[in-house]
């Protein structure tokens, strides 16, 4: 933070609601608005609409009739979020509603300029993120029911992709939810470090761990709730953007906008801020490509949590502090949070692997006219546009070359 002194002695709550994180979300938008106000209408009534005009080959024309509407009724950040996860998902739908061999070149005007006023106003780009297609896509069946991410929670907007949709977005989701108390052990450990607390980092050190393997269970519920080919033959060309795509090699021309077109990665999980704030505490160091990567990636975050992020990486040194401690138990809890996090890369490794290598090869052996056409422009390529295996076996190995030897 900004006023070092006044971080010391501020409170867990407030340091989180500086960044606009929640205590209990972390960095899910919390209880996030589910309708626009009434002057929005013509936008919720196609979102709402969306798998049904897009297998319909209609949204393009709906989207066309749309009125141009002006975003300087949107009030507070949740309208805003609200406002930029509708448009998001519109755009996707307006893109690759014809697959990848039938893209636009254009977003239209009325699409376009309140898609863009409402990005400069949150600070993101005009394009669907994982802020937009987890963060601030969630929603309670029953308003008064428990938090059960596959009883009571569905997504606010949907893509193509049925079941498999809903719960890719919900497992994230999980993943999301789970970090929860690993944020909070950030805190806590930067804490115990600036007040020379090994008592304390040790705590918060056992706690990140725990965290992070329970984000590693978390994720494995992919398998129970996503068909790898509904999602790499359905749902995956809607999360590709415009930039390192051959199927869109000049970007999107944004009208009323640009003059020229502009060029946005899609939706990737590097796009989380949560395992950029772990890795910069734990002080992984990844190579130079991928860390320029996950820098571009922060880009995609809300300002706030960007900011979070950048403050962690300005605390003290926890790996510093740690070797020059005598202190065997906190170096002991630290290779425990490295090998976790080694664990979950591992994880996050073969379910691309199994979604992706091996869904490919299936798409290839049989017809899967019946569910999609499989983009071929990413079939080595990431929805973010990263060389995917590549990368993740890349942050993967750097995050295990973090282990402390004894």
């Amino acid at each position: 933070m900004e006023a070092g002194e006044e971080k010391e002695e501020s409170p867990l709550p407030m340091v989180l609601s500086r960044f606009q994180l929640s205590e209990e979300y972390g960095f899910l938008l919390p209880n996030p608005l589910t309708e626009l106000p009434p002057p929005y209408g013509p936008w919720m009534d196609i979102a709402h609409e969306l798998p049904q005009l897009i297998a319909s080959h209609q949204l393009r024309a709906r989207i066309r009739q749309m009125p141009q509407l002006n975003t300087q009724h949107l009030q507070g950040r949740e309208e805003l979020h609200l406002a930029h996860l509708v448009l998001s998902f519109l755009t996707m739908g307006y893109v690759w509603q014809d697959g990848e061999e039938g893209t636009m070149k254009v977003l239209p005007r009325n699409l376009a300029v309140p898609f863009w006023e409402v990005s400069q106003a949150l600070g993101l780009p005009p394009i669907l993120s994982h802020a937009d297609f987890v963060l601030a896509n969630w929603k309670r069946k029953d308003p008064s029911g428990c938090w059960m991410p596959c009883r009571n929670l569905e997504p606010i907007i949907s893509l193509p992709g049925g079941e498999s949709l809903r719960g890719f977005i919900l497992v994230t989701l999980l993943v999301e939810k789970a970090a929860v108390p690993g944020i909070k052990a950030t805190i806590q450990a930067i804490h115990a470090i600036r007040h020379l607390d090994n008592e304390l980092l040790h705590r918060a050190l056992l706690g990140l761990a725990a965290a992070i393997g329970d984000m590693g269970k978390a994720l494995q519920q992919m398998h129970d709730y996503v068909d790898p080919a509904v999602f790499y033959t359905v749902i995956r060309i809607f999360l590709s953007g415009w930039r390192d795509n051959a199927a869109m090699p000049h970007g999107l021309l944004y009208e009323g906008v640009s003059e020229q077109p502009m060029a946005f990665s899609g939706g990737s999980a590097a796009q989380s801020s949560v395992l950029h704030v772990f890795d910069e505490l734990l002080g992984i160091r990844h190579s130079q490509e991928s860390t320029a990567f996950l820098h571009r990636m922060r880009d995609y975050m809300p300002r706030p949590h960007r900011a979070f992020i950048k403050d962690i990486s300005g605390a003290p040194s926890l790996r510093q502090h740690i070797l020059s401690s005598a202190d065997t138990q906190l170096r002991e809890a630290f290779n425990h949070c490295i090998t976790a996090l080694v664990d979950f890369r591992s994880h996050h490794i073969a379910i691309v692997t199994k979604y992706i290598a091996v869904a490919k090869a299936k798409a290839r052996q049989q017809d899967a006219g019946s569910i999609g056409k499989p983009p071929a422009a990413l079939e080595a390529m990431g929805t973010g546009g990263s060389h995917i295996f590549i990368f993740l076996k890349s942050i993967r190995d750097s995050t295990r070359e973090g282990l402390i030897s004894a």
